[in-house]
Formats: C-alpha cells, sequence, structure tokens
C-alpha cells in the first residue's frame, strides 16, 4: 500500500531522536482544518488513513503517528490559536494546514517564529511564496502558471480564437487570472471578457451572462468546485454552446453533482490523474501505489475526492522525516525541503528555492463523461 515516496522515504530511518521533541515513541502530526468544510473533510479523512496505512507498516520502528485536528472554521485568529498550541506541544512535529489560504498567511510569523514546520493544502501559491519570507511554509497542491499553461496549451491545439474568463476574487482566483492571462499573451489567444465573483457567491447568474454574451470560443473557470458548477450551469442555461474548461481549483469528487452533470458533460478539466485513475494502467510502482491508494480510501469511505492525494503526500512527508529524527522539528524542515519523491499526486520536488513542488508533469487533461472525470485522451 505505501506509496513510492513513503518506502523511499523511510528507507533511511534510524532511531537517533537527538534534539527531538516529545518521548520519540508517539509523533503527532497536527491539522489545522475547518471542519465544516467538505475540502478539509476530505483532508481530515486522507490524512487519517494515511497515518493508519503508515502505523501499520512498522516502518517508524517504534515510532507511532497521531492525527490531532483543530477546527480553524476559516477564521485566521481561531487558526492562530491552533497553531500555538500546536507550537507548544513538543511532540507535534509538524502540521497540516486545509483550504483556508487566510490562515496561513496571516500566520506567517507566528509559523517562522515558532519553527513549526507547516505543509499547507490552500490553493494558493502565496502560502509557500516568496520562499525567503515562509522558510517553514510548504505548498502540495497543483501551481497556478502549472494549470495555467496546460490549459492553454489545450486552447493553442485545438485552435481556439478567444476567450471568456470567471475567477474568483481571492487570493487563488487573482494569482491564477494573472498567471492564464500570462500565457494567452504568450499564445496570442484574445480575452473576449474576464468577471470576478466573490469567493462565496451562490448567484452568479449575470456575470456568466455578461461572459457567454461576448460569444468567445470557450470559457475558462478559475475557481472552487461549487462555483465552477454553478458557471457551467449558468452558461449551459444562458445557450452557450462553446467549450468549457476547469482548472485544479474545480476538482472535487470523482463523481459529478446529478445537479451539474449534464451542464458539465464534456467539461475539459486540469487536475492530477487520481480522480481518472481507473483509466491508468499500472505501468510503474508509482501508478500501482496510487491506484492501490483510491482503493483504500474509496473502500474506507465510499467515494474518492481528487484533493486527497495532496494530504496522504503531506502525511508521507512528515512521516519521512519523522522516520529519520523523531519530532526534531529543525530536521523535518530541512527533510521536507529536500524531498524528491513521487507521490500520490504526482512528482514532487521540494528545494531550498521552491517551497511549492508538484512538478507540471503531474498535471493531465480530465474530461467530464456521463456524470464522472475520465482521461481526456
Amino acid at each position: 500500500m505505501a506509496s513510492t515516496l513513503l518506502v523511499a522515504g523511510l528507507a533511511g530511518c534510524t532511531s537517533d531522536d537527538e534534539g527531538s521533541g516529545g518521548d520519540g515513541d508517539t509523533i503527532v502530526i497536527g491539522a489545522d482544518l475547518n471542519n465544516s468544510s467538505s475540502v478539509d473533510l476530505a483532508y481530515g479523512r486522507a490524512l487519517q488513513l494515511r497515518i493508519d496505512q503508515i502505523n501499520a507498516s512498522g516502518r517508524l520502528g517504534n515510532r507511532k503517528l497521531v492525527l490531532r485536528t483543530q477546527d480553524n472554521r476559516s477564521d485566521p485568529k481561531a487558526s492562530l490559536s491552533n497553531l500555538t498550541k500546536f507550537a507548544d506541544d513538543p511532540s507535534v512535529a509538524a502540521v497540516v494546514t486545509g483550504s483556508c489560504e487566510q490562515c496561513v498567511l496571516d500566520n506567517v510569523k507566528t509559523i517562522n517564529d515558532r519553527k513549526l514546520p507547516t505543509i499547507s493544502l490552500a490553493a494558493a501559491d502565496e502560502v509557500a511564496q516568496p520562499v525567503g519570507e515562509r522558510p517553514y511554509i510548504f505548498k502540495i497542491g497543483p501551481n497556478s502558471a502549472d494549470s495555467a499553461a496546460a490549459l492553454v496549451g489545450e486552447l493553442n491545439r485545438i485552435k481556439v480564437p478567444n476567450v471568456a474568463v470567471l475567477y474568483a476574487d481571492d487570493y487563488y482566483g487573482r494569482g491564477a487570472d494573472k498567471a492564464l492571462d500570462a500565457e494567452l499573451g504568450k499564445a496570442g489567444i484574445d480575452q473576449a471578457a474576464t468577471r470576478s465573483v466573490k469567493p462565496a457567491a451562490t448567484d452568479i447568474t449575470q456575470a456568466v451572462g455578461t461572459l457567454t454574451d461576448t460569444k468567445p470560443g470557450a470559457l475558462i473557470v478559475l475557481a472552487s468546485p461549487d462555483q465552477a458548477a454553478l458557471a457551467a450551469s449558468g452558461a449551459r442555461s444562458a445557450g452557450f454552446k462553446g467549450r468549457i474548461y476547469f482548472d485544479a481549483a474545480a476538482a472535487s469528487d470523482m463523481f459529478i453533482p446529478i445537479s451539474a452533470a449534464a451542464a458539465t458533460n464534456s467539461t475539459t478539466m486540469v487536475f492530477t490523474q487520481i480522480l481518472a485513475i481507473d483509466d491508468v494502467i499500472a505501468t510503474t510502482p508509482a501508478k500501482a501505489s496510487r491506484k492501490q491508494w483510491f482503493r483504500d480510501y474509496v473502500s474506507r469511505y465510499g467515494s474518492y475526492s481528487g484533493v486527497a492525494s495532496f494530504a496522504a503526500d503531506a502525511a508521507d512527508l512528515i512521516a519521512a522525516g519523522a522516520a529519520r529524527v523523531g519530532a526534531n522539528r529543525d530536521q523535518i524542515r530541512q527533510i521536507i525541503e529536500t524531498s524528491q519523491v513521487d507521490g500520490i499526486s504526482g512528482p514532487i520536488r521540494l528545494t531550498p528555492a521552491n517551497h511549492s513542488g508538484l512538478m507540471p508533469q503531474a498535471l493531465t487533461l480530465l474530461v467530464a463523461r456521463a456524470g464522472r472525470w475520465r482521461l481526456a485522451s
């Protein structure tokens, strides 16, 4: 069951606990999540499953990983309280934070000052950039520039003349729009119109209608799963017959909600292979591990959430460090910072100059068919 990352990361484990916190036997991974968020629920489930698998593998010797979750309610102040509690406990080796990007960005100083290794699963690039100001913060997930390059590459291939862009007005959406604008400029593809919507907006009909009225060759949506579904439904209701594209932020469950299935049919999304892992042939150990992880998650929880792989990789990265140095936070940070692994999400290459290491090769094109995501080719 163990991924290539876990096998490689734990192969060099030792019993040296010098300088580590805690009693050396129980090592805690803290999780700062929003208990009311479906995305963070998937993160929490994936963390627990992966930690159970790591413990069962015996590769940590006498050590045992424990997950401790605190609810941040997507409130940076609550997140600060949680992070402080984790930092005060020497058995906490590192922390994984969820989808709340503001919770990380508002608490960078605390994370750095307390020397608390933190892996963020938030979508915004800013959580791990600039690296010089975030030495203890890492990110697992698609990068905006890579997602934009994959989208525009496909648009260029099929010769789409122009596009309309809808993006969420938050850190991620603004960054994704900027990256997309740069890639469209390089490709010489015109933007017929661009509109932003508030991240929590549930009625985006007017914004979508304004975009489709320009009759673009394609509609690109840079927003959360719920808003992406609303955008597709709104566009089809407005009579838009062009192509619809989602970036990686729209990824959710492998099965598309029935209410949005018809509207999103044939929609293309940039994401990792994990949502369409049934279409992947296990030609390498890494691919076999991803298929096994997918089956294990579905077996425990009944369905699969695309974002779960990011949390699994975060747990593996921390475990690889803990296996070697216990709960020594400085050394765990150094180990994470130089990790070169094939994870559940795809190839991850972290360096002192790059704390957001999911490689562009991890991304592919998925297409919605019959209510679920499939490989585009």
